[in-house]
């Protein structure tokens, strides 16, 4: 990797991904030949947002790479409730650790966090946002069952909060993937986004409706509508439950189409779609250990 840092997906490459993405398979092949890699080695989990996945997948790598963590724990138990202030924190913790994972609920609190450390910074999630170590498993397991070769994925959800989204739909440019975006007219993609798609020479399809491109998708990424992000509760409940996928729909569906989530599911993703040879939603929670070893592996 030739990053100091990994702030956002807009600042991979192709080759950047590649590296990752083989390094992840050698590693998903034969873990032991990395089980000392970083035996000397601490990460650092600061984590000011509940996470499972992200959080357990980063402490699960750094130990099978033969390191261990140092977690912050939860914000209520730092010095965070005094008013210490998000530079001072990761300063602090940097002093403790060889690389920090940081999420947090603000938008651009990973790349403010770098600028204070002179240790390695992987952004977690940060807000509406970015959240690129989510992109390189999601990459991962596209490359895995869809293969790279004129891909065409569909994108459904909350698109204009979902971090997950704005990360995926940049570093999915990388490999010329055909995008259709589904999504409520009140969480379509953010303008911002838009932009640095076209700019990045994609084609922007907006759809309210997936099933006017379900038969043409190798891969749907479906998500949750997050009413976390919402500042209004009462424009949340005018979308949610909107969508949902469901065994009955996928059957319009081609037979290789694999359906994807990043996780938690509310009711987007009806539970017979689990039983389905489309269902890869926990496939891809399980790659995030190896693609998150391979990132560390690098970056350390």
């Amino acid at each position: 990797m030739r990053h100091d840092h990994l702030l956002s997906a807009k600042q991979l490459s192709r080759g950047d991904l590649e590296t990752v993405l083989d390094r992840a398979a050698e590693i998903a092949a034969d873990p032991g030949a990395v089980a000392d890699a970083h035996g000397d080695r601490l990460l650092g989990l600061c984590f000011f947002e509940p996470s499972t996945r992200t959080k357990m997948s980063f402490d699960a790598a750094m130990k099978r790479l033969g390191g261990d963590t140092v977690d912050m724990g939860s914000v209520e138990s730092t010095s965070v409730t005094k008013g210490e202030s998000l530079a001072d924190t990761v300063r602090v913790v940097a002093g403790y650790a060889d690389a920090l994972v940081l999420r947090h609920p603000s938008e651009g609190s990973a790349t403010l966090a770098s600028e204070f450390v002179d240790v390695p910074v992987l952004n977690g999630g940060d807000g509406a946002g970015q959240h690129p170590t989510q992109t390189l498993l999601d990459l991962y397991t596209i490359r895995e069952n869809a293969g790279f070769e004129d891909l065409t994925v569909g994108i459904m959800g909350d698109l204009k909060y979902g971090r997950t989204v704005h990360s995926l739909s940049h570093a999915l440019t990388n490999v010329d993937a055909t995008q259709h975006f589904v999504s409520p007219e009140s969480l379509r993609l953010p303008r911002s986004v838009r932009f640095d798609l076209h700019e990045a020479g994609a084609q922007v399809r907006e759809h309210t409706d997936v099933e006017e491109v379900l038969e043409t998708l190798d891969v749907l990424y479906v998500t949750r509508i997050q009413r976390e992000r919402f500042p209004d509760e009462n424009e949340y409940r005018k979308v949610a439950g909107e969508y949902r996928i469901d065994a009955g729909l996928l059957d319009r569906a081609d037979d290789d189409l694999t359906v994807m989530h990043p996780l938690p599911r509310v009711d987007e993703i009806a539970p017979d779609v689990d039983e389905t040879t489309h269902a890869k939603y926990f496939e891809q929670a399980h790659n995030g250990v190896p693609v998150r070893m391979a990132l560390l592996d690098l970056m350390l």
